[in-house]
């Protein structure tokens, strides 16, 4: 049996931690660098930074960032955030990252999923999908540019598309549910679940360890938190503790 992988997420500013909810009202979380061995230190599998401003801005990831980050971690690293061609992939993956997630540019170019993929190798390309419940609640369609623009695909079709183009890995966030701590979106990992064969890494929601426990078993074979570790509510190994307490296979 796999373990499940816990994995903090930064999401990045100016250089520094921010969170919010729906991607809205960004408040200071630290340092990222910082908050990354802290982290691993407590326990967690992987860690995944995504630079929040780099596609409203139009700019590339910050790559110091990503060497700052590198430099205090040993654990992968996936970041994401402003990839639009293979020299932004590229220069990320020589700063240290282990894996590069497209989400915006990807939608707007679906063949940098199949180019990334195909220099790099399937293990490093990650969709990140952002879904929003459509507004006549009838599934789910893609959000982009940090949830400002609905593009009316839908989510599901768009995941196999991904994984049919290359994408090793699905980061799969709920828009509805970021920030809110109000538990994962069960309906809609289990849809994507059952949609591909790739892993899913479940984000959006967590409060609580009861949440990733649900979101393992609705299909997810990952789960992202933020808010939860940013404000100490949990550590990390006390989240897997629980977790494995519910009987789920974890990396202690």
């Amino acid at each position: 049996m796999l373990t499940i992988r816990v994995i903090p997420c930064l999401d990045v500013r100016d250089g520094r931690v921010v969170k919010g909810i729906k991607f809205q009202g960004l408040r200071d979380a630290g340092d990222p660098a910082s908050r990354a061995a802290d982290y691993e230190a407590q326990g967690a599998d992987e860690l995944v930074m995504l630079d929040v401003s780099a596609t409203p801005e139009g700019r590339a990831t910050a790559v110091e960032t990503v060497r700052h980050i590198r430099a205090q971690l040993s654990i992968p690293l996936t970041v994401g955030g402003g990839v639009r061609a293979l020299e932004n992939a590229g220069a990320l993956l020589d700063a240290g990252a282990d894996k590069v997630a497209m989400n915006t540019a990807a939608v707007d170019d679906p063949t940098l999923l199949t180019r990334v993929a195909t220099r790099f190798g399937a293990q490093c390309a990650v969709v990140a999908i952002d879904a929003a419940r459509r507004l006549d609640g009838e599934g789910w369609e893609v959000v982009t540019r940090s949830g400002k623009h609905r593009t009316g695909l839908d989510a599901l079709a768009w995941a196999r598309e991904a994984a049919d183009r290359g994408a090793g890995e699905i980061l799969l966030t709920s828009w509805d549910r970021d920030g809110t701590r109000s538990g994962y979106d069960l309906d809609l990992l289990g849809a994507a679940s059952r949609a591909v064969r790739v892993p899913i890494i479940a984000s959006g929601g967590a409060h609580a360890p009861a949440h990733l426990v649900e979101a393992v078993r609705a299909g997810a074979d990952a789960v992202l938190a933020a808010s939860i570790f940013h404000d100490g509510d949990w550590t990390v190994d006390a989240v897997k503790a629980a977790m494995a307490a519910a009987g789920l296979e974890m990396r202690r």
